[in-house]
């Protein structure tokens, strides 16, 4: 038995050691910026149906709340105040916005190897949320969230070659100062991953001193604005057609300081939209048109990502189902509607209700994920980590959400065909005088680096070999690799100087 063992480890450890080795962009079975698009869940026809519903909407319709300045932005570009106090939007302003808005956005990474170039129907995942809870799989419980655990979020993110970006997943709990919060938010992503970060702001007053920040990570403000690494994920609306008015300040200073905004709307179909898949799709996008509009008031052509998050809910009880069916719809449906714009575009899927890391989890977080990926979404948030319809994050989750997402990186890659894939003069080469199979044939070890996605953590043994290699357990697994990596130092970690510079300004909360 140990020789056997032994034998099926060797082998094995061959074939790892030959997939370990890095392979030309190209050539990798799964990357950042796969072209999705092959799944349509609306016809055309039902494309130009929500399209046109959403421009009534905006033209009879309208927003409320604009702030004083966003009132003088949006008018001046051609909307209306009427006597109600609404904005609203004539047809012929949203088109000419259409036609004249940013079309193609790279969101920069620090260190210039992992930026996202959001155009077409390219794919990519990431994290994102706003999570109060961390979910301890050890006792399964859930407790308060802080600035430890954010940055050791940022910290794995760093590793995991299928998510892409960082989208601040959770809530500092342990700074009650929301001044504080903000800035250290930053701070402790930043100094975790050098990724793509997101990030948001309660108060229009906190950009400035973030941003400053900012400027002496990046080395100047002429550097920062020049490959800006952090986007503001902006909640502009307060659905049903209602705008934000602090956040649209929030909105107006991150423009000013040359930070991508994402437009995000995150109305709950039934309560704060409508309860069918189509009507909350018609109001989400009415709302992001608004603000679309609103950005190229302020600054034409800003970076500004096309944020539908329309979320299903249970409505038996009220509660959000974000590993619905109806919520992959929703993000599907979104997606399709970002590629008819040509506008770089997001939506939220992977998000489980499960509370803790299950079987549960799995089929919720893989369901959502394929079918956005599938649909062509540039920006997919919350694709991996999130529980309990988003109250909880999960650091194990995250780190098993990469196999999740390569998984569906793989889908959304989809059937090459050509002579070579055909594999005719194979089959003839195995079937006439071959050895009747294609295990070792030069075509199958030529390509099985290049066309399947391996899993890091999945468990793909014989249960003979589970047994011989003591069962090993997914979550322990999960763990263990956790610790790994949170026991090394940060790869991406501030030089010491810039460190040292931050912390005698600011009053950082993240241990040095």
């Amino acid at each position: 038995m140990n020789v056997q063992t032994s034998s099926r480890s060797g082998g094995r450890a061959a074939r790892r050691a030959a997939r370990a080795s890095a392979l030309p962009d190209n050539l990798r079975p799964v990357r950042p910026g796969l072209s999705g698009g092959q799944y349509k869940p609306l016809s055309q026809e039902d494309v130009l149906k929500i399209h046109n519903a959403a421009l009534d909407a905006l033209e009879t319709i309208g927003l409320a709340d604009a702030p004083a300045s966003g009132v003088a932005y949006l008018t001046g570009a051609g909307a209306i105040e009427g006597d109600d106090g609404r904005i609203r939007f004539p047809r012929g302003l949203v088109e000419d916005t259409l036609a004249r808005a940013n079309r193609e956005i790279t969101l920069m990474s620090r260190d210039g190897e992992h930026d996202l170039e959001l155009s077409g129907t390219r794919v990519h995942y990431g994290t994102a949320g706003a999570a109060v809870h961390l979910v301890d799989i050890d006792g399964k419980n859930y407790r308060d969230c802080g600035v430890q655990d954010l940055h050791d979020a940022a910290k794995i993110v760093n590793t995991l070659d299928n998510v892409h970006f960082c989208q601040r997943p959770m809530v500092c709990r342990d700074i009650p100062d929301n001044l504080e919060m903000d800035y250290n938010s930053v701070f402790a992503c930043v100094s975790g991953t050098t990724k793509h970060i997101g990030t948001s702001f309660t108060d229009p007053s906190y950009v400035a001193p973030t941003i400053e920040m900012l400027h002496m990570i990046a080395g100047g403000e002429d550097k920062w604005r020049e490959r800006p690494f952090v986007s503001n994920s902006n909640c502009f609306v307060v659905p049903p057609m209602k705008f934000a008015t602090e956040s649209c300040l929030v909105m107006e200073e991150c423009i000013k300081h040359g930070m991508p905004v994402l437009l995000l709307s995150a109305g709950m179909a039934g309560a704060t939209a409508p309860s069918t898949v189509a009507g909350a799709i018609v109001q989400a996008v009415a709302e992001c048109l608004a603000g679309l509009v609103y950005v190229n008031a302020v600054k034409q052509g800003h970076p500004a990502i096309f944020g539908t998050w329309p979320f299903g809910l249970d409505l038996r009880t009220g509660a959000m189902t974000g590993g619905s069916g109806e919520q992959a719809l929703l993000s599907a449906g979104c997606a399709q509607m970002h590629a008819f714009y040509d506008l770089p575009g997001g939506a939220a899927a992977g998000i489980a209700d499960s509370k803790l890391p299950d079987m549960q989890a799995g089929w919720e977080t893989m369901c959502s994920n394929v079918m956005a990926g599938l649909s062509g979404c540039n920006m997919v948030y919350e694709a991996a980590g999130m529980h309990a319809s988003l109250l909880g994050f999960c650091h194990e989750s995250l780190i098993l959400g990469d196999d999740v997402i390569g998984q569906a990186l793989r889908c959304v890659r989809g059937i090459e065909v050509n002579d070579e894939t055909l594999a005719l003069d194979q089959i003839a080469q195995v079937c006439m005088g071959g050895p009747g199979h294609y295990l070792g044939t030069a075509g199958t070890l030529s390509r099985m680096q290049s066309d399947h996605c391996y899993p890091t953590y999945g468990n793909r043994m014989s249960p003979k070999e589970w047994v011989e290699m003591e069962k090993p357990d997914l979550l322990e697994t999960a763990t263990r690799r956790k610790e790994e990596i949170l026991s090394a130092p940060s790869q991406a970690a501030l030089d010491p100087a810039t460190d040292r510079a931050i912390r005698d300004r600011y009053n950082i909360h993240l241990k040095a």
